[in-house]
This record gives structure tokens, C-alpha cells and sequence, in this order.
């Protein structure tokens, strides 16, 4: 439970020291910007850290075959779903950027830093493994891919408005973690020495701390009134639409009964962190973004005892 507690005190203290920066008799003083240096240091550092580590250690198998799919599956209904929604229900064109910030962060689950203590706790260590490969070939791959191009797609930079294939497939490709992720694949055939390993992991370790604190420190509570429909539809999708698609799918297959319950576990766990701030680092909705990793984690912690319970 210690990654549960770690989430939650550096979400706090972000926001702790959000608030004391704005106070003018406060000495302490966190700049504006803070949270785009932050980011930055996930996207170049931190991330491509982890990806070096995970995927190089990374062993696959046919059999698991069910749990590298379900996020993709909930990634790419994810975005038929809220481009629907936003072609008949919103004004696609002034609302793009939040149906864009809606896909990233509704249709990626936080399958690690949350993902991980919880299958633990609620089904034991010896399922840790079937976490890091839906987490690992799953969640981080489908980010590093399909995720960047259709951020780079919704983004409301001027030069981002309108991308064909091959300035988009340029984004992807210079994009930091995806370099580094077929770096990694390069690397799969050559061993490395226990120093690297180490600095890789501390490198890691430091995305869940850094990710957590800067989006407390952009988290405004008062936003939610203006974003209360992209909230509602954002997280019914994440907690209760996206884990119960993949139960009635699912279901329609032979599997284990563990890799059955645990992809619907995975798949009901709330928004993805590092999602979220790449979401970010497009513009893509701040303000939301923040929202729904906030309340959107919040809740999986009441809703994943639901589906624990229906499907263990």
C-alpha cells in the first residue's frame, strides 16, 4: 500500500505548495511554470527511464496475449466513443481539445503506479506479473504510439491543427519515449550490466512523485463547475463503461479465469498519470486533465472493490 500513499501525499503537498506560492506573506515560493519544468522532466527523463528498464525486462508470452489487448481495446473504443459524443452532442470545433484531453485520459487506465499496489492487495504478489505486462506492452506502448499521434491531432498549437500522416508519424518518432522504445527493442538482445539497471530504476522511481505533485499543483477546484459534463461522461467511460466492455468481451473468449478478472480489474482502474501529463504538454484541457486524474483516481479506490467483487 505504500504506492497508494505515495500517490496521495505528493498530490497533496502539490497542491499544499500551490497555495502557499500564491500567498504573499508566504516564503515559500513555487514559480508558475513549475509544472511544465515537471513535466518535462517525466517526458525526457523519467519516462523513457522506465520504458529502458520495463520493456528491455520484459518477457512475453501467447497465453497473456488477453491482457496486452485490453488496453488497447479501451484506448481505440475510447476514441470512436468520445468522437462521437463530440460531433453530436458537443461543438466539435471550440470543444476538441477536451474531447482530445477526455480520450487520453479516460481511455488509458493507470495500470502501474495504482494498478500494481491494488492487485497486489486484492489478489496477491504472485499476480503482480500479469499487472506489468498489461501495464508494460499494453498501456505504455499504446501511449507511446497512438497516443502521441492523436495528442499531436488535438492539439490547439497553431502548428498542430492540422497534421497529415507523415508530420504526425514525425511527431511520434521524435517524441522522447517512443525513440527510446524502439531503442529498447534494439537493446532486447543485449544484457545490461547491473549499474545501468540501477540508474534506470531510480531514474523511474522518480515519475510517480514528480507526476503526482505536478498535478496537485495545477489542480483548480474551481474548474469543476465548467467542466462537470466532461468529468461525467469522462470517468463513466473509465470507471464503469471501459472494465465492463471488457467483461462482456471477454467473456465471449476461452481464458483463465485469473487473466480473465485481473484484465477487468486493470481495466477499471482510474486515468493514467503519465497520460494525463503528456495530455498536458500538448494543451490539451489543463484544467480537465487535472480533474479527472484527481477525482478519476480518487473514486477507482471505491470502485475497484465493486469489480473485485463480481469478478474474482
Amino acid at each position: 500500500m505504500g504506492n497508494i500513499l505515495l500517490i496521495v501525499i505528493c498530490f497533496i503537498l502539490g497542491i499544499v505548495f500551490r497555495r502557499y506560492s500564491e500567498t504573499t506573506t508566504s516564503n515559500i515560493k513555487f514559480p508558475k511554470e513549475t509544472p511544465q519544468v515537471l513535466n518535462s522532466f517525466i517526458v525526457y527523463i523519467s519516462l523513457p527511464a522506465l520504458i529502458l528498464y520495463h520493456i528491455h525486462e520484459l518477457q512475453f508470452q501467447k497465453s497473456l496475449i488477453a491482457l496486452i489487448l485490453m488496453p488497447w481495446i479501451v484506448f481505440i473504443v475510447a476514441i470512436g466513443f468520445f468522437v462521437l459524443i463530440g460531433k453530436t452532442l458537443f461543438d466539435w470545433q471550440k470543444e476538441k481539445t477536451a474531447i482530445g484531453a477526455l480520450i487520453l485520459t479516460s481511455g488509458l487506465g493507470n495500470t502501474s503506479f495504482v494498478g500494481l499496489p491494488m492487485i497486489e492487495a486484492y489478489y496477491g504478489k504472485e499476480y503482480l506479473s500479469y499487472g506489468l505486462l498489461a501495464d508494460q506492452a499494453g498501456t505504455f506502448f499504446m501511449l507511446s504510439t497512438l497516443g502521441i499521434i492523436l495528442a499531436a491531432n488535438f492539439s490547439p498549437n497553431e502548428t498542430t491543427i492540422k497534421l497529415n500522416l507523415l508530420s504526425s508519424l514525425k511527431r511520434v518518432i521524435t517524441f522522447p519515449p517512443f525513440f527510446v522504445l524502439i531503442l529498447t527493442f534494439i537493446l532486447k538482445f543485449y544484457e545490461y550490466p547491473q549499474w545501468l539497471k540501477q540508474i534506470l530504476l531510480t531514474l523511474g522511481n522518480t515519475l510517480t512523485p514528480i507526476a503526482l505533485f505536478s498535478v496537485g499543483f495545477q489542480l483548480k477546484l474551481s474548474e469543476i463547475k465548467e467542466n462537470t459534463k466532461y468529468l461525467f461522461i469522462g470517468l463513466f467511460y473509465k470507471l464503469f463503461l471501459a472494465p465492463l466492455m471488457i467483461a462482456f468481451i471477454y467473456s465471449f473468449f476461452p481464458m483463465d479465469k485469473s487473466i480473465y478478472h485481473i484484465s477487468i480489474f486493470e481495466a477499471a482502474m482510474g486515468p493514467m498519470i503519465t497520460g494525463g501529463i503528456v495530455a498536458i504538454s500538448y494543451n490539451l484541457k489543463p484544467g480537465l486533465v487535472t480533474l479527472m486524474l484527481a477525482i478519476g483516481i480518487s473514486l477507482s479506490f471505491l470502485t475497484l472493490p465493486i469489480f473485485w467483487y463480481f469478478f474474482h
